[in-house]
């Protein structure tokens, strides 16, 4: 059974707290939405929560586009936004109470339309009733007059200290490439943060670190794991490589690393989305216990750290 409770968390205000006895989640409902807790019950939180610390983003052009006084704010947590990024449409103020449905093992998160940019958001949370896992199912509809050419943009703004592992793309294409990598101009490909291995890529989170990084993969296999402290956050989404066709260079993953936080990012195929269409991007949720240590740096470690993981 999936028990539901209303509760106070931290600085967000009225939240939904969702738990299997395994696991639980809490997701705000004064704003947003953010899920900001996912992890094992009184452990490691996988989010990053630190909401006080985020500088908010101002900009001249919000107050034309959105409202007079318009300012964005990350929050932290899990977010649903539009890709491909651009200002000010994507940075909308997401500072309002959102409706909520609770449903059999889970709840239902509708904020209020984003009228500026013809979207309305939902995010909806499934949760196992008797296993350490979540579907987190994003869903973006076109309320505007006329089509839009989107992907639906999933965020995991992540607790500090932790280390990435991401799977890399392992078919056999003979004499042609076979994995795409967008790098942002901001980033320096020898960042020691960075390790790029035979199998994996890894991103350690360095919270004295001054500059950030970011870059895209087209991950076949749809696979990212957070290590942090004595969990594993696995972040399984479903992409459609090498026919599908994904923003920001044909990638579906995307982290952005700075001093404050790291981001696990998932993409839904760019689409034509006409008026009154609704597209949807799954990710499949699973909190798993740290197998044995992990050398970020060594191939034959984060293989064997992986495979344990399974």
């Amino acid at each position: 059974m999936v028990n539901k409770e209303i509760i106070q968390f931290k600085n967000y205000g009225k939240c939904i707290k969702l738990s299997n006895g395994i696991i639980e989640a809490v997701a705000t409902l004064d704003l947003g939405p953010r899920i900001v807790f996912f992890g094992f019950v009184g452990e490691e939180n996988i989010m990053n929560t630190k909401k006080d610390e985020f500088d908010p983003v101002f900009d001249e052009n919000f107050d034309k586009y959105f409202y007079k006084g318009a300012v964005w704010n990350n929050y932290g947590g899990h977010r649903l936004w539009a890709s491909p990024e651009k200002s000010p449409d994507t940075y909308y103020p997401d500072c309002e109470a959102i409706e909520y449905t609770l449903t059999d093992n889970g709840v239902i998160l509708t904020p209020p339309p984003q009228k500026a940019n013809g979207l309305q958001m939902q995010i909806e949370l499934v949760m196992s009733e008797n296993a350490p896992t979540m579907d987190v199912k994003h869903s973006m509809t076109n309320i505007a007059d006329t089509e839009q050419d989107l992907a639906l943009w999933a965020l995991t703004v992540s607790a500090q200290d932790g280390t990435l592992i991401l799977p890399m793309n392992t078919n056999n294409t003979g004499l042609l490439h076979n994995r795409m990598i967008s790098v942002w101009p901001y980033t320096d490909m020898s960042d020691n943060r960075i390790f790029y291995g035979e199998k994996y890529i890894t991103l350690r989170q360095d919270r004295n670190a001054t500059t950030p990084v970011k870059l895209g993969f087209d991950l076949n296999q749809g696979l990212a794991y957070y290590v942090l402290g004595n969990s594993v956050f696995k972040k399984q989404y479903y992409p459609n490589h090498p026919n599908g066709r994904y923003p920001d260079g044909g990638v579906s993953m995307e982290t952005y690393n700075c001093g404050l936080f790291i981001e696990i990012e998932t993409l839904s195929e760019q689409k034509v989305i006409k008026p009154n269409q609704t597209e949807t991007h799954l990710e499949t949720w699973t909190m798993l216990k740290k197998p044995q240590e992990l050398n970020e740096r060594d191939n034959d470690s984060i293989d064997t750290f992986v495979r344990a993981l399974k």
